[in-house]
């Protein structure tokens, strides 16, 4: 029997200490919820989370989703995966393994449960997009073998395991598509273009500048993201998803590039390099459906976006 929602619940927040994890735990205990927070520390950080440790609705579990995990909660959210080129192409293996074998474990849990879970998929079940914007009914360009498939394909596995265990057992599942996402907490090492651009301004190094500078990518606030995520999470259950969920401002990573110099006073020149294996040439959500389903769309512009997560930058390389 599905629990009711809207009273307090113990909510289990996989991947919690990570930069959008433990940004969600933050909000639901904003919310006034209980979180269990897991997480196996392979790219999360307990600096993440450490200001929350002292909250008693507050609880942290040292737990790779590879295993399977018994506990009694009212809702999970799977966001446990590496999620940047570096950290995911760092142990391949282990990244489709965390994306196949974390699902059916969570969805084993879920089902056993009786209640609902949320998967933090990716833009990146669209591949090298061949259909611009993305709508959610594109089956994507994806290369199977590529060094960027164990992301790629182990995202689109969930996927396929959540709707099966969605239309096989009657579970409640909601599947956001999360496209390029910024803010504090990114990880200063972690191969992505917005907290590239900021470390090496802040440091006085040239920028690198994968390609020409032509591609482009739509950069989502993490706030308006989390927004996104607990209004999918609390939609009426024939709301399954996939929702994708982004900012649909398109901008190139030279313009990405001019912007963090100006903000960050860098007078460096940028440093081409090749463009790696199957990076995309553009990504834009077409966010139709957040709009409609779930009267949702992202407020915080690039610009201000920006000066936020430079600050963070800026206290965190201080330290």
């Amino acid at each position: 029997m599905a629990r009711l929602y809207g009273s307090r619940k113990r909510i289990l927040v996989t991947g919690g200490a990570g930069f959008l994890g433990s940004h969600l735990c933050e909000r639901l205990l904003d919310d006034g919820q209980e979180v269990l927070c897991a997480d196996n520390f392979f790219t999360g950080d307990k600096a993440n989370i450490e200001h929350l440790l002292g909250n008693p609705r507050f609880e942290l579990l040292r737990h790779d989703v590879t295993f399977p995990l018994f506990v009694e909660v009212d809702a999970i959210y799977n966001l446990a995966c590496p999620a940047s080129p570096v950290h995911y192409q760092h142990d391949p293996v282990q990244t489709t393994k965390t994306s196949v074998h974390g699902a059916i474990n969570m969805l084993g849990l879920a089902k056993r449960l009786g209640i609902r879970i949320f998967q933090a998929s990716t833009s990146e079940v669209y591949g090298d997009p061949v259909v611009h914007p993305q709508t959610e009914d594109y089956w994507g360009h994806v290369n199977p073998i590529g060094i960027r498939s164990c992301y790629d394909e182990g995202k689109r596995c969930a996927e396929t395991l959540f709707f099966d265990y969605h239309r096989q057992c009657a579970l409640e599942i909601k599947v956001a598509r999360i496209f390029n996402t910024y803010g504090p907490r990114m990880h200063h090492a972690d191969g992505r273009v917005v907290s590239n651009f900021i470390v090496q301004a802040l440091r006085g190094e040239p920028i690198t500048m994968y390609g020409d500078g032509t591609q482009t990518r739509s950069f989502c606030f993490v706030s308006d993201l989390i927004e996104g995520f607990v209004r999918l999470m609390n939609s009426p259950a024939e709301v399954t998803g996939p929702v994708n969920l982004g900012n649909p401002v398109e901008f190139s990573m030279k313009q990405l590039a001019e912007l963090v110099q100006e903000k960050t006073g860098s007078k460096l020149d940028l440093q081409f390099q090749p463009l790696p294996q199957d990076d995309p040439r553009q990504r834009q959500p077409d966010i139709s459906k957040a709009r409609t389903l779930l009267g949702w769309e992202p407020k915080v512009p690039l610009s201000e976006g920006l000066d936020r997560t430079i600050d963070y930058f800026r206290r965190r390389l201080a330290a």
